[in-house]
């Protein structure tokens, strides 16, 4: 089920227009007093009974005559995980929290129908007293820069439209008429990212290494097997942003020249894989994925393959192995997989986290990424 409702993109300009169109839409839904309810549909608040709090709300709406009025949206992880379900209601995103499906009634008929917001359910600041409502003002999301979180808890993961509405692709396509190749790994050297996944490797050496060796095929590959115990990174950006990662993935692929790349998520990431593959099929119908996409020559398109549970397959040498059908086993380096990797072709291997930052450094700038962060950090950035 794609659920792709959207017109095939044959071009550049074609996704512009779009990208108007649909702005221009969310502009007029606020005009017509169209509110919305942000459900928090990450993996820990389903688990702690997001949907029955959803089809509560549902009901509530409903009854009030209000369904009609008000979007409930499913979104992905809102942050907050260990507050869940968690909700993001009305014009002003009023925060709120450790929700039950009997809470419902008091959200619609004190918040949505008379404008009073419901304080028993809303978070407590650090000094106890109820905190200014709306998400921006809360002290949790203050402390934070999101830049790979920024679409996660606005956007429904599983419509390209919105995705589209908040610059989705805007960076592939700004890469593919005015930078080229050689313009992205530029940018991705002045910007000074490094691999997230721990190693911290300059991301644009690696993808130089792997453009400068002669080859007739090329991968380009995500590591998404989060072996860690509790850890949430990966899967709540899958979860909540899978466009993001695909358009990373797409511009790495640009910047190297390889048509084809693969996804190594771990199998018990079920809603980070259905996701995820929703997202791809919509891209592909959409033309943001496959052959000549927006028009031009470039080609590419993505395959998911599933890990079984083995933390060492989270080591870039024993995933290689794993997507060839082999025992997921490290080998010795060099030669490194950017020289010699999946299938003996120069691979290109970052992690989830790492591909969620390349759209945003190529639309704003390398420079705008280098200036985020403590001066020491900065400094960091730049030791290669």
């Amino acid at each position: 089920m794609s659920m792709c409702t959207i017109p095939k993109i044959c071009s550049v300009s074609d996704l512009t227009a779009l990208r108007e169109k649909l702005k221009k839409e969310n502009k007029k839904i606020s005009k017509d007093d169209t509110q919305q309810i942000l459900v928090c549909f990450g993996g820990s608040c389903l688990a702690s009974g997001a949907k029955d709090v959803r089809d509560a709300l549902q009901d509530e709406l409903e009854k009030a005559g209000m369904s009609d009025k008000v979007q409930l949206v499913e979104t992905g992880c809102m942050g907050p995980c260990v507050a869940g379900p968690v909700a993001l209601v009305g014009e002003d995103r009023t925060f709120y929290q450790s929700l039950k499906p009997e809470d419902a009634k008091d959200i619609v008929n004190s918040h949505i129908c008379s404008g009073k917001r419901v304080e028993r359910l809303m978070i407590a600041d650090e000094d106890g007293k109820i905190p200014a409502p709306c998400r921006q003002d809360m002290q949790f999301f203050k402390r934070q820069t999101q830049v790979v979180l920024r679409n996660c808890g606005w956007i429904d993961p599983i419509q390209i439209a919105d995705t589209i509405a908040n610059d989705g692709y805007a960076a592939l396509a700004k890469a593919l008429t005015g930078m080229g190749p050689d313009g992205v790994v530029e940018q991705m050297k002045i910007s000074g990212l490094r691999g997230r996944g721990g190693a911290g490797f300059p991301t644009w050496l690696k993808w130089s290494f792997a453009k400068a060796r002669e080859a007739d095929t090329r991968y380009v590959l995500c590591n998404a097997d989060e072996g860690d115990p509790g850890a949430y990174m990966d899967r709540s950006l899958l979860e909540g942003d899978p466009h993001a990662i695909i358009e990373g993935m797409a511009l790495a692929a640009l910047a190297i020249g390889s048509n084809q790349g693969y996804v190594y998520v771990r199998a018990e990431y079920p809603l980070a894989v259905e996701r995820l593959n929703i997202a791809l099929d919509q891209a592909r119908e959409c033309g943001l994925l496959g052959d000549n996409i927006m028009g031009t020559d470039f080609c590419f398109d993505l395959e998911i393959k599933k890990g079984s549970g083995a933390f060492v397959c989270g080591e870039e040498t024993a995933l290689i192995a794993s997507i060839e059908g082999k025992r997921g086993e490290p080998r010795p380096r060099p030669p490194f997989p950017a020289v010699k990797g999946l299938w003996g072709k120069p691979t290109v291997l970052n992690n989830v986290e790492t591909y969620a930052n390349v759209a945003a450094i190529i639309l704003k700038g390398g420079e705008w990424y280098a200036n985020i962060g403590t001066e020491k950090v900065r400094e960091q950035k730049y030791l290669l």
